[in-house]
């Protein structure tokens, strides 16, 4: 066994362990992230709901996030029973993430969000607050 004593030979040892792929390596906290509308309001009737997926110390898209929970209902104006269906659109653009949905009624939706993140592991979960035009 060796023993290391000097600062320097410590700072050594480290760098040697790192480059070897055995330190431990740091995760972000499932909170560093957050789900943004790119748009608030959108008319009612058959729509297209747009979200991008953030990594809020350094604003970076997050892509391949794997959703497997959505929910929209009407919670914001007191009729969380009121619900309709939201389906997942492919997406052209890393780290935004669309959906179709049938928003019948103007009013206030809220858009619900579950998914796992590459190297997380625990859930991320969201709840968007969105608008519907007549």
């Amino acid at each position: 066994m060796i023993l290391v004593t000097s600062g320097k030979a410590r700072l050594f040892a480290l760098v040697a362990l790192a480059a070897l792929g055995v330190a431990p390596f740091a995760r972000a906290n499932i909170n560093d992230y957050e789900f943004t509308l790119i748009e608030k309001e959108i008319k009612k009737g058959d729509a297209i709901i747009s979200v991008r997926l953030i990594h809020k110390p350094d604003g970076k898209l997050v892509p391949d996030a794997v959703i497997f929970a959505t929910r929209l209902d009407m919670a914001p104006d007191g009729m969380e029973m009121m619900t309709t269906d939201i389906e997942r659109l492919p997406s052209g653009e890393l780290g935004v993430y669309r959906f179709k949905a049938a928003l019948t009624m103007p009013g206030r939706w809220r858009l619900s969000i579950a998914a796992k993140l590459q190297g997380e592991a625990d859930t991320f979960e969201s709840k968007l607050m969105l608008r519907a035009l007549p």
